[in-house]
């Protein structure tokens, strides 16, 4: 990024810490492994994956009604439609979920072994292409994957990661962030909207990998606001960091959760920030300690986020 660039963001609004007397948690939002939380600005509802339970959920903050759809192998991330469709990344492949009916369409098969690997967070860009990584399933081995998903055909991306994570763009559409959880890392690449195509990349924001004393965690899943602020959910860190353009770290949020996974804004006015987190696998002391892991928490902000782009088939 260059000078010109990052100076244009000095506007952006920095407390280093927030109280948390206001975060709210979501009645019956309870999963084994919550991710990419997703607000639908035109069903005014938000939609998550429970990636263990292998389900898609919705819930209405106006009525305060639930619903999910069971589905066949983990999904990783979920991408809106137009319609009451909604694109799912499974393990097995891509399908789309009909959201009246319940009915499940295949799109496309894995291009890559799922009996190692599977699809992970995701989102999609200004044009409508849904931009998707892997992991692999030992966390130990570099053979996660970026992927492309343009008008029903996927195409390879490369950029080889453990655990694909923390995908998002500018609000200018020329930077395309992409986290590699394992080793802490976030980078930002050059993005050309019109093309779909990757330039050069930058480290964004390297984390310590150092687990003894303060540990502060991972970098999970991201979004970005509208001032063009990145906000990271840091894995066993128990907090969300909103990072400035340069990666300073403008603003950290600390949570009744160890574990959160990933971040959107939604409601009306997209100031409310809800944060999915996780219960599977968490030692028991850990969940005595933070109840409410796995649940779906929100919070008030002031810095409103951005409309979500749909995929376009």
């Amino acid at each position: 990024m260059s000078n010109r660039q990052i100076m244009k963001h000095h506007h952006l609004k920095k407390t280093l810490t927030m109280p948390t007397s206001e975060l709210q948690v979501l009645a019956d939002s309870s999963s084994l492994l919550g991710e990419c939380p997703l607000w639908h600005p035109e069903e005014n509802a938000l939609y998550w994956i429970d990636i263990t339970g292998m389900a898609v959920r919705r819930f209405d903050p106006v009525c305060g009604d639930h619903q999910h759809w069971a589905v066949p192998s983990e999904p990783g991330c979920i991408a809106w439609c137009p319609g009451s469709r909604m694109l799912v990344a499974m393990r097995s492949g891509i399908v789309i979920l009909d959201t009246k009916t319940g009915e499940l369409v295949p799109l496309i098969d894995a291009p890559y072994d799922p009996s190692q690997n599977r699809f992970n967070d995701g989102r999609c860009d200004a044009s409508g292409r849904l931009w998707v990584g892997t992991l692999s399933d030992d966390r130990s081995k570099q053979s996660g994957d970026l992927f492309c998903l343009e008008r029903g055909a996927i195409r390879k991306i490369g950029k080889p990661v453990t655990v694909s994570n923390g995908l998002a763009f500018s609000p200018d559409n020329h930077t395309l962030y992409h986290a590699d959880t394992t080793p802490h890392i976030i980078r930002a690449y050059d993005f050309d909207l019109t093309t779909g195509t990757l330039g050069d990349a930058r480290i964004f924001k390297q984390f310590s990998t150092d687990r003894s004393g303060s540990y502060g965690g991972r970098p999970d899943g991201a979004a970005v606001d509208s001032e063009g602020a990145y906000w990271c959910a840091m894995y066993e860190g128990g907090k969300v960091l909103r990072l400035s353009p340069s990666g300073e770290v403008l603003r950290e949020i600390a949570l009744p959760v160890r574990c959160p996974t990933m971040i959107a804004f939604g409601g009306p006015d997209l100031r409310t920030l809800y944060i999915t987190t996780v219960r599977h696998k968490r030692p028991e002391d850990e969940l005595k300690r933070h109840p409410h892991s796995g649940c779906v928490l929100s919070l008030r902000v002031d810095i409103a986020g951005r409309t979500e782009h749909s995929y376009a088939p």
